[in-house]
């Protein structure tokens, strides 16, 4: 619609800010207003375990170094960060402060061509906006372990009326950790490959591609592939799209609808076989439905987008035997036959920011992996659609109303043969969804409800599995005419993530690292030093936010609406469990109206044995 453009938008601008190493991410610490007015922005995340450096040498986490990598307010984000010193654990720690008129902006950091972090932008206001986001990096450590060159892509535009300057830092902070699990031996990137020209290596779908060919060792005993992908321009809000036959429908009263239906697919494909898939999570960026839901507490991953894994360990024979193979994403829509007949689309409306990384592990130095070519079993996804136009008295285009369900089942297994002997290895997904959209009022009003459900484990020999759900339910009015906007909106969404074994990604929270005035005495959990991925078992995540909001101005041309009302409500609970039982866990509810919180309760427990 006319109106999307208007309040998302996607490019980057960034700021800095030095925050204590041991406070949870948007705790009550600045979590409103300042006395200047300056708003502290920040998303509901555990906390991650990241020691100061204190500069009196090892402490009980090692030699702790911290270096700034990027201090900017935006162009050049190029430096080599390179430690001399023993660590086994990094965290990065991204400030950005900006006052003015700005859209959110995406913003991506890269080592040379491998993307790193994907993160966004909170908008600014007249007053000007604060956050500061803490994140794990162990999963790069081999990475991390040479000099790299950074390149921090961050596109902003600063004119009359944007006026929005991004003042970003970005620091590394380096430590050690007793049993820390090993991390990949190899990381290569699935991009477009243009770190050595100093760009950014997203590749840019559908108009771009991500192909890439690599020779692989032959001493693999594991391999994974991480998928990063979001919608922007017109693909921002994919699951509101229409089918492409129905986006005239109320051209003659509001506006073109975007199409390609409102299920997306990400698949992984090796030599062109198929090796996995994503079904996207609806990120909602701050900008994004009512920019009034998102103040101070932006949307579920908003500013950590979460990567998603496929364990391509059945194709290692195959990719063993000394030859280029090649590596490419690929994202589906819909195609519609203008009735109620649905095919699986290679290709979607503007745009899709994607990259890839193959995480390798190796066994042991001189063994040459063999085993038995991958059986693949991929039959296309069912697809089910339904479609009703209903017309208004005098025969105009009313209430458009379209249902979309899909699932897909795949499973690839092999034998492989490591040094330890053969194993029988598989990786396996089933995943359902279900959407539900109605335009009314002749396209000023949508109404959406949509479910993703899925499961992806791989055999009992890697033991890793991963179920996960995140249905979201959106009602939003919109109307402009001339130099009027106004928005009404509400949300529901939230996002289950329970993993099991030895996930890529960590997926925890570090003790020793909580605010002591926001949570019970830090002397009671002085003893764990563990982050739930490194339990052994497994970790459950659920969160769940709702919201309300309102927008209106009569002069888009000027940085303050004259009204921009919003609350919400967001409950987290993380917990993980290891192998002798013992449960961590972290809660958090918090709840915020008009840029204000009016409630915020932080609980974090240690040692407690399940039941």
């Amino acid at each position: 619609m006319l109106l999307r453009p208007l309040v998302k938008g996607l490019a980057a601008c960034s700021i800095i800010l030095a925050v204590d190493a041991k406070r949870p991410q948007g705790s009550l610490k600045r979590a409103s207003a300042s006395d200047s007015g300056e708003l502290h922005d920040f998303q509901v995340a555990p906390p991650v375990l990241t020691p100061s450096a204190n500069g009196k040498g090892k402490n009980e986490y090692g030699c702790v170094v911290t270096q700034t990598l990027m201090d900017f307010d935006f162009a050049n984000s190029y430096g080599t960060p390179y430690v001399d010193c023993d660590f086994n654990r990094v965290t990065i720690e991204f400030t950005l402060t900006s006052k003015g008129r700005q859209y959110d902006r995406l913003a991506l950091l890269y080592f040379n061509s491998t993307e790193i972090w994907r993160t966004s932008t909170a908008e600014p206001t007249t007053d000007g906006i604060y956050y500061s986001y803490t994140k794990e990096m162990h999963q790069y450590l081999p990475l991390w372990k040479e000099p790299q060159k950074i390149i921090f892509d961050l596109g902003n535009i600063v004119n009359s009326e944007y006026t929005g300057i991004l003042n970003t830092t970005l620091t590394a902070t380096f430590f050690t950790v007793p049993d820390t699990p090993a991390a990949a031996d190899q990381i290569l990137p699935i991009s477009r490959l243009l770190g050595s020209s100093n760009e950014s290596s997203v590749a840019v779908l559908p108009s771009e591609k991500t192909a890439v060919s690599y020779t692989l060792p032959q001493n693999l005993k594991r391999a994974v592939i991480s998928v990063s992908a979001c919608g922007q321009a017109d693909e921002e809000f994919w699951y509101q799209n229409v089918f492409s036959s129905d986006t005239e429908t109320f051209v003659n009263e509001s506006s073109i609808l975007y199409g390609d239906g409102p299920w997306r697919e990400v698949q992984v494909l090796i030599d062109g076989m198929l090796a996995g898939v994503s079904w996207p999570f609806p990120v909602v960026f701050t900008g994004g439905i009512v920019p009034g839901f998102w103040k101070p507490i932006v949307g579920i991953d908003a500013f950590d987008l979460r990567e998603h894994e496929i364990d391509i360990t059945p194709f290692i024979p195959y990719l063993s035997d000394g030859k280029p193979h090649t590596f490419d994403l690929r994202v589906m829509g819909i195609n519609d036959n203008g009735g109620e007949y649905a095919t699986m689309s290679n290709t979607t409306t503007d745009s899709w920011y994607v990259t890839g990384k193959i995480f390798l592990f190796e066994d042991e130095k001189g063994h040459v992996t063999t085993g038995t070519m991958p059986v693949i079993k991929d039959p296309a996804p069912s697809l089910h659609i339904t479609r009703s136009l209903a017309l208004n008295a005098t025969g105009y285009n009313d209430t458009l109303t379209e249902t979309t369900t899909a699932k897909r089942s795949l499973s690839i297994s092999s034998t492989i043969k490591t040094s330890s002997g053969k194993e029988e290895v598989s990786w396996s997904q089933d995943i359902t969804y279900e959407n539900w959209n109605q335009l009314s009022d002749y396209g000023w009003f949508q109404s959406t409800v949509q479910k993703t459900t899925g499961t992806d484990k791989t055999g009992s020999g890697i033991g890793y599995s991963v179920s996960y759900d995140y249905p979201i339910n959106c009602d939003w009015w919109w109307i402009e005419s001339g130099e009027d906007l106004g928005l009404w909106g509400n949300i529901s969404r939230a996002l289950t993530f329970d993993v099991g074994g030895p996930a890529v990604f960590p997926n925890g929270v570090q003790s020793s690292v909580l605010d002591t005035s926001a949570m019970k005495a830090q002397s009671e959990f002085s003893t764990v030093e563990k982050t739930f991925a490194n339990s052994g078992y497994g970790s459950n995540l659920y969160t769940y936010q709702s919201a309300t909001g309102t927008y209106f101005s009569d002069d888009l041309s000027t940085t303050s609406p004259t009204e921009n009302f919003g609350s919400l409500n967001q409950t987290m609970t993380l917990k993980g469990v290891a192998y002798d039982g013992s449960v961590e866990s972290y809660s958090r509810n918090v709840a915020t109206v008009n840029n204000t919180i009016t409630h915020d309760n932080q609980v974090f427990e240690l040692g407690k044995k399940s039941t």
